[in-house]
């Protein structure tokens, strides 16, 4: 009996759910507010944020935490079909792709939160930079023949991009970034990922309504922008 302790945004529970949905492993969902975080939250999370995975077995529950540990338990102990390469090096390429997507989400959070125009700016061209570098390895990659990011065969890597692009689908509808207009191998991907029906079902039907809710709390600088400009070059 498996339990994702989730906040209703969060990236990291997102590319949990992704995995176990496409491993088709049943769970049940715990759904906690960030900024009220529930005692018994609090004492099971040693980081003291989302995702956690509670695994109850007749001996007892364990609680795991970090998205990244958590993918891999599921590789290691459920059934269905595998999400990592079986090839070592092929392994660890795409371990440190998934990496590069936590990265990016970094500068996600920061494009999202910040009031400062300089400071939006910059997170744009770190974006444009992250994307451009991943739209060379789709374009150039010995391994990438689409619509994932290594050929016919959906693995981790999507599970972590999924969420990423998933920002853009609301984002987009505010202000034109311009970031996926010269990356066409980028856009494919998008699209394949939007359609996946574990990439949909990892977040509720409120996830654009929440997203804006979260961006006019932080006073963004991009709701301001987009009131303002009709796009960014």
């Amino acid at each position: 009996m498996l339990t994702l302790v989730s906040h209703a945004l969060c990236p990291y529970v997102q590319r949990a759910a992704i995995a176990l949905a496409e491993h088709g492993v049943p769970f049940d969902r715990t759904v906690i507010d960030l900024d009220s975080k529930p005692a018994w939250f609090v004492e099971l999370s040693p980081l003291g944020r989302v995702p956690l995975l509670r695994v109850a077995c007749p001996a007892g529950e364990t609680v795991l935490f970090e998205s990244a540990a958590i993918c891999e338990w599921i590789e290691d102990t459920q059934p269905g079909p595998a999400l990592h390469p079986s090839d070592p090096t092929e392994r660890a390429r795409h371990r440190a792709w998934m990496e590069f997507g936590s990265i990016t989400l970094a500068d996600i959070y920061g494009l999202e939160t910040t009031q400062d125009p300089a400071f939006f700016a910059a997170k744009r061209a770190a974006l444009a930079a992250k994307f451009a570098r991943l739209e060379a390895t789709l374009a150039d990659g010995p391994w990438f023949a689409g619509p994932w990011f290594a050929g016919p065969r959906f693995s981790l890597v999507d599970a972590v991009f999924g969420p990423v692009f998933r920002y853009f689908d609301t984002f987009d509808t505010i202000l034109d970034l311009g970031l996926f207009t010269v990356m066409p191998k980028l856009r494919a991907w998008r699209a394949a990922l939007a359609t996946r029906p574990s990439v949909q079902g990892a977040v509720g039907p409120d996830y654009d309504a929440l997203l804006r809710r979260f961006l006019a709390r932080h006073d963004a600088y991009l709701l301001r922008a987009g009131e303002a400009k009709p796009g960014l070059a």
